[in-house]
């Protein structure tokens, strides 16, 4: 997985928050980035995730799915495509206990890539805010798709998540199998990231994956919003507002999923590459937002070279947002986990970061799923300096 990861990083397609996991295990003749702080002794608190925004307490509930109609690409021998599926969404202000944040194995299994200073243990214990099968608020709200970066798992979105259902957002965040360092499935079974391998050693094209994933999306969509879901409170749901958001191969998973599936809305990249093109006909006049590094990489003309190609195909509104100081996993839990293992840091701080990704994300499914103005959309604002709008 290092050689993954160094050469992820090198050509600024980094997929996910492995590329902590590089900077953490270089050798001590690697400058360091900066801001970049040494890894502390495991500490013996764990982390707070930031607490979120909206007016609504905050439920959540694991769905085990497998699609059994599919072979899975990485694995074809297993019993059909596994898939974890943690709901976020409004809830009554009452009932529930807290809801972890990962299991032991799930949190060991990327604490060993993260360097000696993280603690798998004091990972899992990472304090959340929502609250085990809660009541769901009264009301049908729009549904929310999440998709994490390759290698990591669901739950490193959780900061974003919780935070779009205290806003009244159901939130469907995906694991998808064999695609990170540990997913834990129901019985005790740990699925560990054979794409990984694939992708590194064997040269299999990202492609794959952004197929494979937009074709999760669609099972999930089905399993939740079709006939006979799989969620008892379904009916929470407004099917006709759906958004997909993903943070870097999960965000190029997001247009592909759109190409693929009318039922969504609106979608995000938050950093990822585009591993594919988009069909000739765009995506049909719906909203798209990319929000990523405000430099080399994802500034108009940068090195990854998919933005430019993707922005000319988008069709229908459209910004392209950079964000001064962040690095690729500014866009997840990981300057919050960053601060408190002691890991490198990038420039932009670990609240600001959690605080612009949440901003922008809900401002534009609050847009495209509910129709509310959100001026924050329209330019740059001195509330939020690091947030440069491109206009290639």
């Amino acid at each position: 997985m290092t050689r993954l990861t160094r050469a992820v990083a090198a050509t600024a397609l980094a997929c996910s928050l492995a590329l902590t996991a590089g900077v953490a295990t270089a050798t001590a003749a690697d400058a360091p980035a900066p801001g970049a702080r040494a890894a502390a002794a495991h500490p013996a608190r764990p982390a707070a995730l930031p607490a979120p925004t909206g007016p609504h307490a905050v439920g959540s509930t694991v769905l085990p799915l497998v699609d059994r109609s599919r072979t899975d690409p990485w694995v074809p021998t297993a019993d059909g495509r596994a898939l974890m599926v943690t709901l976020h969404y409004p809830a009554a202000r009452s009932g529930g206990s807290p809801a972890p944040y990962a299991t032991r194995e799930e949190a060991r299994l990327l604490a060993e890539q993260l360097g000696p200073g993280v603690s798998g243990d004091v990972l899992a214990r990472t304090r959340t805010h929502s609250r085990t099968d809660a009541r769901p608020a009264p009301g049908r709200h729009p549904l929310v798709v999440l998709s994490p970066g390759f290698s990591v798992s669901r739950w490193t979105l959780t900061s974003l998540a919780e935070d779009l259902a205290s806003r009244g957002y159901v939130v469907a965040s995906v694991d998808h199998a064999y695609e990170s360092f540990g997913i834990s499935l129901p019985g005790g079974r740990t699925l560990t990231c054979v794409a990984c391998e694939a992708l590194d050693e064997d040269g299999v094209h990202g492609s794959v994956v952004t197929t494979t994933r937009a074709a999760d999306v669609r099972y999930v969509l089905d399993r939740l919003v079709g006939p006979r879901s799989v969620w008892r409170h379904a009916d929470a749901i407004d099917a006709r507002r759906i958004g997909m958001a993903g943070h870097s191969i999960g965000g190029a998973s997001a247009a592909t999923a759109m190409a693929a599936d009318r039922r969504i809305d609106a979608g995000i990249n938050m950093d990822g590459a585009f591993w594919e093109e988009l069909p000739a006909e765009g995506l049909r006049g719906r909203p798209f937002l990319m929000l990523g590094t405000h430099d080399e990489t994802h500034l108009p003309g940068g090195a990854d070279t998919s933005w430019g190609r993707t922005w000319s195909a988008l069709d229908g509104w459209k910004r392209w947002i950079t964000l001064a100081g962040s690095d690729h996993f500014s866009f997840s839990d990981g300057p919050v986990l960053s601060r408190h293992f002691g890991l490198p840091e990038p420039e932009l701080s670990a609240d600001r970061a959690v605080a612009l990704t949440r901003t922008y994300v809900s401002a534009f499914f609050d847009r495209h799923l509910r129709g509310l103005p959100r001026p924050v959309l329209d330019g740059p604002s001195a509330a939020n300096p690091e947030a440069h709008f491109q206009n290639p």
